[in-house]
């Protein structure tokens, strides 16, 4: 088996898919609409932020490496000379998609104080700990109108791009104007970490926060999502990762493995199964159903602190 340096390697395993569809094999590229596309000679096979999935198969995976082993069936090293060969004669190019305008977030005003937000989150046995931590790094306070709880989204250089909404009165949610939902609440690890948690809400993630710091773990050493819900599919719908998590993935590569802590609903029971044909292969996933017949994260957080029982018992009276 010839060698390859590793350098090497590492150079050939840079070319994503489309970069490679589009310039060694044009004809073979189809436009799926809306950034997406699929192969000539399988239409199940699709494309789109930087990964890549066969359906018909259940494979996917990120780059054209992988594509040359799992769907052309070439080993490795000829995979790899296979490529080095043709970037020799032309460097692949890689484009750059173009940029959906950028919304300009109307952050609500904020309270003179966080008083009833931390209130109504710790009632939910949330601990007062990861909430102030929240409140120091500007992803949560409590707005002045209504006294809704405000969960800020930001990007990587820690401007905020998203808000999500909830009522500490009343059951209302909701998300500020001009939030992008590709920059949804999280909370991302401090220091290196392969593992990203996924929730549909903040309160779930918080929430999980909460019951990693119970067992003794630091809760910020792992990358922790939440979606802003998840929505039953139509029929027959053409799969798509939420923008949320594709983003965070482009954004945090190191990341080998994702925990889903979705709902134990219709909605997040597909959701789960989506996102799992969409990453099965190229990412290590595990699916957390809530225990205890719980429907989410949080309704098992207030479960184990027995805050369930005492709301029965207070609603009794």
């Amino acid at each position: 088996m010839p060698y390859v340096p590793s350098d090497l390697i590492a150079q050939v395993k840079q070319i994503d898919l489309l970069a490679y569809l589009q310039t060694y094999a044009p004809d073979e590229l189809v436009s799926a609409g809306g950034g997406e596309y699929c192969t000539k000679s399988h239409d199940s096979l699709r494309i789109s932020h930087g990964l890549w999935c066969w359906h018909s198969r259940g494979i996917g995976g990120k780059t054209a490496l992988d594509y040359l082993i799992k769907v052309r069936g070439m080993d490795f090293m000829d995979a790899v000379e296979h490529l080095l060969r043709r970037a020799e004669i032309q460097p692949p190019v890689f484009s750059c998609p173009a940029k959906p305008p950028q919304k300009i977030l109307r952050l609500p005003a904020a309270a003179p104080d966080n008083d009833r937000a931390l209130a109504y989150l710790q009632s939910r046995g949330i601990d007062r700990d990861v909430l102030e931590h929240c409140v120091q790094v500007g992803r949560l306070y409590e707005s002045a109108n209504y006294h809704n709880c405000v969960f800020v989204g930001m990007d990587n250089a820690g401007i905020p791009r998203y808000a999500a909404l909830r009522g500490t009165a009343s059951s209302f949610k909701g998300e500020a104007n001009g939030s992008d939902k590709r920059y949804s609440f999280a909370l991302p690890a401090q220091g290196e970490s392969e593992t990203l948690h996924l929730f549909e809400s903040a309160v779930d993630a918080l929430s999980y926060a909460t019951l990693l710091k119970m067992h003794g773990r630091d809760w910020r050493q792992t990358h922790l999502l939440s979606l802003a819900g998840v929505f039953a599919p139509a029929k027959n719908p053409t799969p798509r990762l939420p923008v949320s998590l594709a983003r965070y993935l482009e954004d945090y590569p190191g990341i080998q493995r994702v925990d889903l802590h979705l709902d134990n609903d219709h909605a997040g029971r597909a959701a789960v199964r989506n996102i799992t044909d969409l990453l099965s292969g190229t990412y290590d996933l595990c699916d957390h159903i809530p225990p205890g017949g719980c429907k989410d994260t949080n309704a098992y957080l207030q479960k184990r602190l027995g805050l369930s029982e005492r709301k029965k018992e207070r609603d009794g009276r």
